[in-house]
Parts: C-alpha cells; structure tokens; sequence
C-alpha cells in the first residue's frame, strides 16, 4: 500500500467538501468542510485575528484518508481550555510561546473527533506521520483540545509523553425518559416542583417560546438572534468571536443543522438560542436575550433542549461550557482530557506538575457534582 503524504493545507477550501465531509462522523456537525469554511470565509478565522490555518491531511495519491483541523495560533483566546499562565511563566523565563499548534474547533469547546481517517489507514502510522508537523517544526507546542477518548488514548498509544490535562462539562443523556415529564419523574419532589416553577415563572411573564429549525429559520430570526449574541458579550464590555455573516454562511450551507430557540413577548421575539444537531447530539452554542426576565436563560437554554432531544430521539444534549448551576437540572459531569506537546524539556516538567496538581482538585469537584445530581436514588 503506497505511502500516506502529510500536506499542511492553508484554508480549508483547499480540500474539495465532499472528501473531507466522507471522513467526518454525521454526530459532528463542526468538524464539517462547510462549517469550518464558514469560519474562514467570514473572517472570523484568520491571520488577522489570530487562527492561521493549516489544516492537517493525510493522502494516497490522490484520495483524502485523513484530515485533522489545525491552526496556528498567536493567543490563546477562543479555546476554553486556558493556557495563558504557562505563555505568560514561560516568556517570564525569556522563551517564545506563540506561535503554537492547535488542534480544535475555533470558539467551539465541543467535545468530538478530531482527527478522522478512511477505513483502512493505520491510526497508529497516521499519527505518526502527522506528529511532524509540529516535532520538526518552529512550534513552541502542539495542543488538542476537547477531543473524544478513543482519540486522545490513540494518540497517547503513539506519543506516551503527551501531558494530559482534565477538565469537565456538564452534559444530558436520555435515560429513557419517553418525554419531558419522563424526564422530571426521575428527580426527586424538590428538584421537579423547582424546574417546574422555573418553567411557570417564564409564562407568567408573558413568555413564550418557539423552536424552528432549517428553512424555518428566516433572514430576519436569524438577525434577530445575532443581535441578542451579540448583547452577550457587549454586556462584558467585549465583541464576539463570530459575525453576522458566519451566522448566514452557515444557514445557507448547513440549514438541517441548526435549531433556533425563540422566546416572544407580545409576539414579537426578544431572546435567542441558536443550537447545532447531529444525528445523535444537540449542541447548545450561542445565546442572548434584549430584555432581563426570571429563568428565562433555563428555558431557552436548557429545558428547551431536551425537549427537543426527547422529541427527535437525540440522545444528548451537550449545552456548552461552565455551570454548576447545570447539575441541578439533570446535567451530569462529563471528564474530558486535553493533549500538550510541549517542546521544551524543562518548560514541559512544569506543565506536567500544573496538570497533576490540578487534576486532585478536579477529581474532588466531580465528586460534589455526582452528589448534587437531582435524580432518584
């Protein structure tokens, strides 16, 4: 079998959409081309701000057998898996930090694949050969962030010394719940009457909320709901990562994909949350409201969701980043790891200790969060 060729790709539309969407697993809607040339065509990922591409990909003359999104990155913003004291400990100490690898979704903390290969190429050798990207390069460091277990124990099986950093998310998994009420049977009384009231308080407030979904969501909703996205982060005296004409790219080119949640005063709309489904997961993304209103980001955000997980038969429902408040509320504790290569011996001893150091207080946080789970015994 003829020898796989590494080829450091500088935008995706490098690659025809066909041949890398072939490899990619149908749950993952952000690993796809169009998703990922949404971002590069839009601007949001660029030289300019900081993502260079140079997507990784793995070739047999001239069929694609496996591709790998990669960036090289000149800040750590937009990653959610912060780096920004080992850049600042290791400049102190008069070393060179940016660039660095990055192996990720751009401004997406979604757990998934990341690399993915045909049927019939060896992992291990792929791996190997895409590991010189970043050993026999310039790179300060090489990181994959948020990639599934299988991936990270496939690559540790090639590269042992890889640190391993923990993290968590707080997911929902059907458990068999039939339906909404399914969902609240298996809480306990106190935990049930409180996302019921939670639920109430919305309504009385003149709320009421609406899920479209593909052509269903319109020009003017999705304006609508970039101008709420875009309160968010104005509120922290910030712009967002994304524009509106990522927002419309991705509509255009992926309409399935998207589920817009609506929340209506009077009939007219006044909060957003715009989420992505695969074939098994919802992924809750984006979100932002114009006026203050009680439980009302509950609603949209989560309860909202699983509505929809139990109605389409998704068995998931990962709402993004951060929130103990999540647990309550029938999201668990998810481990997730990262992988770091780190360049520099005595810089990558550091690394290592941070990691273990924070994984003890990590463990002990997800044995509270396993306690305060709502459901029955």
């Amino acid at each position: 079998m003829s020898e796989l060729v590494l080829k450091e790709l500088p935008a995706i539309e490098a690659v025809p959409a066909a041949a890398w969407n072939a490899l990619v697993d149908d749950d993952h809607p952000f690993l796809r081309h169009e998703f990922l040339h949404a971002l590069e065509a839009s601007g949001a990922v660029s030289a300019a701000t900081g993502w260079v591409p140079r997507h990784l990909t793995l070739w047999r003359g001239d069929a694609l057998v496996g591709a790998m999104p990669h960036y090289h990155k000149h800040h750590s913003f937009g990653e959610y898996v912060f780096d920004w004291a080992w850049a600042d400990a290791w400049e102190r100490a008069g070393g060179r930090y940016y660039p660095k690898g990055l192996t990720a979704i751009p401004f997406s903390p979604v757990p998934g694949p990341r690399l993915s290969l045909a049927p019939g190429v060896d992992s291990r050798a792929a791996r190997e050969r895409l590991a010189t990207a970043w050993e026999e390069g310039e790179l300060s460091s090489w990181h994959l962030l948020f990639a599934e277990d299988a991936d990270v124990d496939a690559w540790l099986a090639v590269r042992p010394e890889l640190l391993v950093r923990h993290g968590v998310q707080f997911q929902w998994r059907d458990a068999g719940f039939g339906d909404f009420e399914g969902f609240l049977g298996s809480m306990t009384s106190k935990r049930r009457k409180a996302i019921r009231r939670e639920r109430r308080r919305v309504a009385e407030q003149g709320l009421d909320l609406h899920r479209l979904t593909g052509e269903a969501i319109d020009a003017s909703a999705l304006e609508h709901f970039y101008r709420c996205y875009a309160i968010t982060y104005l509120e922290r005296g910030r712009h967002g990562y994304l524009n509106l004409d990522f927002f419309r790219r991705l509509h255009a080119a992926m309409p399935d994909s998207l589920v817009l949640v609506q929340a209506r005063l009077d009939g007219r709309p006044v909060a957003a949350a715009l989420c992505l489904q695969g074939e098994r997961t919802l992924y809750g993304r984006y979100w932002g409201s114009e006026v203050v209103a009680d439980c009302l980001h509950f609603e949209a955000c989560y309860y909202q969701g699983i509505e929809h997980c139990l109605e389409r038969g998704l068995t998931a429902f990962d709402p993004g980043t951060q929130g103990e408040h999540k647990v309550t509320r029938g999201f668990a504790p998810r481990r997730l790891r990262s992988l770091h290569h780190i360049g520099d011996p005595a810089f990558r001893d550091a690394v290592a200790r941070f990691c273990a150091e924070e994984r003890a207080h990590l463990d002990a946080y997800c044995r509270v969060a396993e306690r305060a789970l709502p459901f029955k015994a």
